[in-house]
């Protein structure tokens, strides 16, 4: 089939691969001057399963209350809130009771199981050399943080995922770097989570993809979409309208404008995540792998050469203006664990991007409702540990083929559409 996939982060760069893999035509529209410029551009580059959860959890509304007038609050609410984000709200509030939590953690863990499984299938099938590295290490500063964790840790044991909780001098013998003066209660190890660069690996498998014959249409945005016997693309900049056998909506928040002429009012909110990421300056006192500091909710990983600090999630105000108290805190939280390891006299890169997330956690995948349109969207802050095995589960849909991995709960109809 000719196919069109419309966005080029990462779940559009996968979801195109994989779609190349099966033999389909494809091309990309990308709005941006190349691939993960936006949501996938400066994350953690976390790969963590037991992890991968909804935000909507039990007790979320009323630590979000309690973090209103915090300094360096993990979560954040900012002025103005349009109409439609506190409608998410609300509808984000009313997925933390514990039986739909329950669920929507199950279909994402579920998912980012097989994902992994992918991503190492598609790396080692095409040598793909990203930045990469093994293990995550949750620090604890204090008794309470470790007794606020004892929930989580037995979802953990339920699922069967190996962790150790350890002292502070097991998780020093970890992370050696970490930093002598800042004293915590402990640890929690996780061997087989790992960090990878997402924009390296999309940009990598982005050139696999045109080999295989994807052509990418960058500095291109969709205007609208033509739904029928097939999907008819309008493209800005007078163009004519291009036809396809099929198009997959892989765009993030802009997801929403595509989709409300076409009757389909998408629930999706733009949560924004910050990083700050600089040069290593002494190996020595930088991480091995990722470090995350489970009272801030901030997660330092170490990506090649660089080092980021990466965290927080803020809805509403404006999109465009970056909060210095935000940026702040993941200076403090690097400072804190490994001083000395980044060079932050010069060329530091301070990012904040929006993520795409649905209210209750989960993506959706499969078919839209409408003829010839598909979608791959609303994947979060996960959209990196999510890609991979979203993408290949998208394709065999598509292919009419039953997907390796189970995704009841993924389709529209989970929120009513």
């Amino acid at each position: 089939m000719k196919i069109a996939v419309i966005g080029a982060g990462i779940i559009g760069v996968t979801t195109a691969y994989e779609l190349a893999q099966d033999g389909h035509e494809v091309t990309v529209f990308e709005r941006r001057l190349a691939a993960a410029e936006e949501g996938s551009f400066a994350i953690a580059g976390m790969v963590a399963p037991a992890y991968t959860t909804p935000w909507s959890a039990p007790g979320m509304p009323s630590k979000i209350i309690s973090h209103l007038l915090s300094r360096h609050a993990p979560v954040r609410l900012r002025w103005p809130l349009s109409r439609s984000e506190l409608g998410w709200m609300w509808k984000s509030w009313r997925a933390c009771q514990p039986e739909a939590y329950a669920a929507n953690r199950a279909r994402m863990q579920r998912l980012a199981g097989y994902s992994r499984e992918r991503l190492h299938q598609i790396s080692s099938d095409l040598q793909l050399e990203f930045d990469r590295s093994e293990g995550h290490l949750v620090l604890l500063r204090s008794a309470k943080d470790q007794a606020q964790i004892q929930p989580s840790l037995q979802v953990l044991r339920d699922a069967g995922v190996p962790f150790k909780e350890i002292t502070p001098d097991e998780a020093r013998k970890i992370e050696p770097a970490l930093n002598p003066d800042t004293t915590f209660h402990g640890a929690i190890h996780l061997p087989q989570d790992e960090v990878g660069n997402c924009r390296q690996f999309a940009l990598l498998l982005k050139n696999e993809a045109q080999r295989q014959g994807v052509h990418f249409a960058f500095s291109t945005t969709v205007e609208s979409i033509e739904g029928g016997a097939g999907a008819t693309l309008h493209l800005a900049g007078g163009v004519e309208p291009q036809r396809f056998d099929a198009a997959v909506l892989c765009a993030g928040v802009d997801s929403v404008r595509l989709l409300r002429p076409l009757g389909l009012k998408l629930p999706l909110a733009a949560v924004h995540g910050y990083s700050v990421s600089a040069a290593v300056r002494e190996p020595l006192n930088a991480p091995r792998s990722a470090v995350m500091d489970e009272r801030y909710k901030v997660n330092i990983t170490r990506l090649g050469h660089r080092v980021r600090a990466a965290g927080t999630a803020e809805l509403g105000g404006d999109p465009a203006r970056q909060r210095d108290g935000t940026i702040q805190t993941l200076f403090k939280v690097l400072h804190d664990w490994f001083p000395g390891a980044a060079q932050l006299s010069n060329g530091v890169q301070i990012w904040k991007g929006a993520r795409p997330m649905l209210p209750d956690g989960p993506p959706l995948l499969g078919a839209s409702g409408i003829p010839g349109l598909w979608l791959n969207l609303g994947h979060g802050a996960s959209g990196w540990s999510l890609s991979c095995g979203s993408a290949r589960a998208l394709a065999d849909l598509i292919g009419g083929r039953t997907p390796e991995v189970d995704l009841e709960g993924l389709d529209r109809s989970r929120l009513g559409l």
